[in-house]
C-alpha cells in the first residue's frame, strides 16, 4: 500500500538513473571484481525491492543490507543473489539466516561459538564474512590473534560454517587527506597475514574507496551511495571526470493553499517569522513527519525556477513558503530535483542543514510515496 499517494507530495525515483550509474561502476572495475549493490535502510530511501530488481536487471553480482529484515525482503521478492548483512546480528538468529541462504558478518568468537550447536541441531550452515576493525572504531576483529581464532573455529566445524568472506570498511575514503586511510590499509594488511587461505570475498571497497583509492584492491566492490548519483564526498572532492554520476532521486509537492499576508501578521508556531510588508504565502503539504526536519526553516524551494524561502517553522505535516507573486493552486513544489530549468540537490539541502546528502534521504518517510520511471 502506498501511504498518502492522494496528497500530492511524492518521490520520484529514476531507475534509469541507477542502472548508469552501475555502469559507470563497471568500467572502472578492476578484472575479477564483483559488484555488490549496497541497498540497507530501504535503498537509502529510494526503495528496497524496486531498486534491488533493477540493480539485478542491470547485472550486479550480490547485495549488501544492514538488518536481517531487508534480507529476507529481498528473498520473498524474488531477489536469488547473494546478500551479505553487513552489521552485527544476534547469535539466535543464525538458523534463520542460514535458511534464507544469507551471508552475515560476524565480529566476535562468541557468535560463533554460540551459533554452531545451533546451526548442529538444525543441520544447517552459515555463511560468515569475517568483519576487521581497522580504525573505524563499530565491529570487527581488531588482532591477529583472535582473527585466527575464529578462522581455525570454523575449520573445525564446517559443517557449520563457510568462511565466504573477510572485508573492513574505511571511515575516511571520502576524504582530501588519505593518512588515516593509509593506516587502516595497512591494518587490514597486517591482519590478513594470518588468513593462510583465503576466501571466496576478500573485500574493503565502498564507493569512496572505489573512486579515488582503486589500489585498495579485494575482488568485491560494495557500491552504496555512488549508485543513487551522489558523491561520496559531497563538496569537500570533486568526482573524476569518468565518474558521471546521475542523481536518482527528485523530492516534490504541490501549493495547496495561497494568501496574501500584511505586515505584522506572523507565520506557523512560536511566531518565528513576522511579515514586514505585503506578502503571497503558500502551503505545501510535507513537513517533519515526512522527514523534512523543522532545522530546514530558511531554507528555500523551486516554484516556477524560483528559490522560494520556507518561513516559519516546519510543522509536522506542512511548511509555508514565501512567494515572489500569487500563483495557482496545485503549481509544483521542487525540494530535490529540476525546476524551471533551476536544480535543488540532496547535497543543497544537506550543506543548509549541517549534515550529509545520506541523512537527508534516509529522513523522508514512508508516508511520502516513491514512484518509479525509467529515463
Amino acid at each position: 500500500m502506498i501511504i498518502g499517494k492522494h496528497r500530492g507530495t511524492c518521490a520520484t525515483i529514476d531507475l534509469g538513473a541507477i542502472k548508469h550509474n552501475l555502469k559507470i561502476e563497471r568500467q572502472r572495475m578492476e578484472p575479477g571484481q564483483e559488484l555488490f549493490a549496497v541497498v540497507k535502510a530501504d535503498a537509502y530511501s529510494h526503495g528496497l525491492v524496486p531498486v534491488a530488481v533493477a540493480a539485478q536487471e542491470a547485472g550486479v553480482d550480490g547485495f549488501c543490507v544492514a538488518v536481517i529484515d531487508e534480507a529476507v525482503a529481498l528473498r520473498e521478492n524474488g531477489i536469488t543473489k547473494p546478500i551479505l548483512i553487513l552489521g552485527a546480528s544476534p547469535e539466535m538468529e543464525a538458523p534463520y539466516m542460514a535458511k534464507f541462504n544469507l551471508s552475515t558478518a560476524v565480529s566476535d568468537l562468541h557468535f560463533l561459538q554460540t551459533a554452531q550447536p545451533l546451526l548442529a541441531a538444525q543441520n544447517l550452515k552459515l555463511k560468515v564474512h569475517l568483519a576487521l576493525d581497522t580504525g573505524m572504531g563499530r565491529i570487527g576483529f581488531r588482532d591477529q590473534k583472535t582473527v585466527k581464532a575464529a578462522i581455525e573455529f570454523m575449520d573445525h566445524h564446517q559443517a557449520q560454517f563457510e568462511f565466504e568472506g573477510i572485508f573492513t570498511h574505511f571511515s575516511t575514503a571520502d576524504s582530501a587527506d588519505d593518512s588515516y586511510f593509509k593506516k587502516q590499509l595497512n591494518k587490514f594488511h597486517e591482519l590478513m597475514e594470518v588468513v593462510t587461505q583465503r576466501p571466496r570475498y576478500v573485500h574493503v571497497a565502498n564507493s569512496a574507496a572505489s573512486i579515488w583509492h582503486k589500489q585498495c584492491g579485494g575482488n568485491m566492490i560494495r557500491l552504496g551511495i555512488g549508485m543513487y548519483g551522489l558523491n561520496p564526498s559531497g563538496k569537500e572532492v570533486q568526482l573524476p571526470h569518468d565518474v558521471a554520476l546521475k542523481p536518482a532521486f527528485e523530492l516534490t509537492s504541490h501549493i495547496v493553499e495561497v494568501k496574501q499576508v500584511h505586515p505584522g501578521d506572523s507565520i506557523s508556531y512560536g511566531t518565528t517569522y513576522t511579515a514586514t510588508k505585503d506578502e503571497w504565502i503558500g502551503t505545501v503539504p510535507m513537513g517533519y513527519a515526512d522527514g523534512w526536519l523543522r532545522r530546514m526553516q530558511g531554507s528555500t524551494v523551486l516554484v516556477d525556477g524560483q528559490e522560494c524561502e520556507i518561513v516559519g517553522r516546519i510543522c509536522m505535516d506542512q511548511f509555508m513558503i514565501r512567494l515572489p507573486h500569487e500563483v495557482p493552486l496545485g503549481t509544483k513544489v521542487t525540494l530535490i530535483g529540476e525546476n524551471g530549468g533551476k536544480q535543488k540537490t540532496a547535497q543543497d539541502a544537506a550543506d543548509y542543514a549541517g549534515t550529509i546528502h545520506y541523512e537527508i534521504l534516509c529522513s523522508i518517510g514512508q508516508r511520502v510515496p516513491r514512484f518509479y520511471v525509467e529515463k
